[in-house]
């Protein structure tokens, strides 16, 4: 892991409510942005396997599907970090934000052989092209959203519904071309060791990769096309081939 200090992956809330979902698209927090994404220009740095990023875009009735997921590369040596820019084919109005893991499903049940982790941590960035490591871990992102730990998010209380998270300010998700996600630690680090903080205390060798099964977004569109935006990613998005330099609130249902 890069041993650079860097911003750090703290000073987040952490007040969450969650509800049994519906079998609709639609719900207070705005309508499923699926429709909109523009697939094709979708792109994930660190990603173990092409496309991967893509695919966890699911439909809203599959966003409690284990597989496909989208994990970051086994590297010892790198921190477990994914950069997901999806872009959209309109404006859109973003008002919330849906993540869903199910790695470390086994945490506290005396299950300690999970070889991939929950992410932790999410920075969010709006409109903001070409980004990459090196650039979102100094940028001061929209927002940043402590994500619920596995053992909370699949419990038996909660283990048939989903979290949303409202974006929050909502001004800055008002007219969203492209919004970015990084996931810069997960559930097998120590808090705030994330986003190539100083990693000198802590053995490489438990590093293990991060997970993804579901990501979605609510809000609603503005019948505005949005403006091409020149943008030059390689298809695996290898962390080491990317060193160019360059709120948080929970709430209901899943998206």
């Amino acid at each position: 892991a890069s041993k650079n200090p860097k911003m750090s992956c703290e000073g987040h809330s952490h007040d969450h409510d969650h509800s049994e979902p519906d079998n609709a698209t639609s719900t207070g927090l705005g309508t499923s942005l699926r429709p909109s994404i523009d697939f094709s220009s979708v792109i994930c740095l660190n990603e173990s396997r092409p496309n991967a990023g893509r695919d966890v875009l699911k439909l809203y009735e599959d966003r409690l599907t284990p597989n496909p997921s989208l994990s970051s590369q086994e590297d010892p040596d790198e921190d477990p970090e994914l950069l997901l820019v999806v872009p959209f084919e309109e404006s859109v109005v973003i008002k919330s934000l849906c993540i869903v893991s199910h790695a470390g499903r086994g945490a506290g049940n005396g299950n300690d052989d999970d070889v991939t982790a929950a992410p932790r941590t999410v920075r969010i960035y709006v409109n903001r092209p070409n980004l990459d490591f090196e650039t979102v871990r100094d940028l001061k992102p929209e927002a940043t959203l402590t994500l619920m730990p596995p053992s909370h998010q699949w419990s038996n209380e909660f283990a048939s519904g989903s979290i949303d998270y409202p974006l929050r300010p909502a001004g800055r998700f008002q007219n969203v071309s492209e919004i970015a996600l990084y996931f810069c630690d997960n559930y097998n680090m120590p808090d705030g060791y994330g986003a190539s903080n100083d990693m000198e205390d802590y053995d490489e060798g438990d590093v293990v990769p991060t997970e993804i099964s579901y990501v979605g977004f609510k809000g609603k569109g503005t019948n505005t096309k949005r403006k091409a935006v020149k943008a030059v990613y390689e298809t695996m998005g290898m962390k080491k081939d990317h060193q160019v330099p360059g709120a948080e609130y929970f709430g209901k249902e899943g998206i």
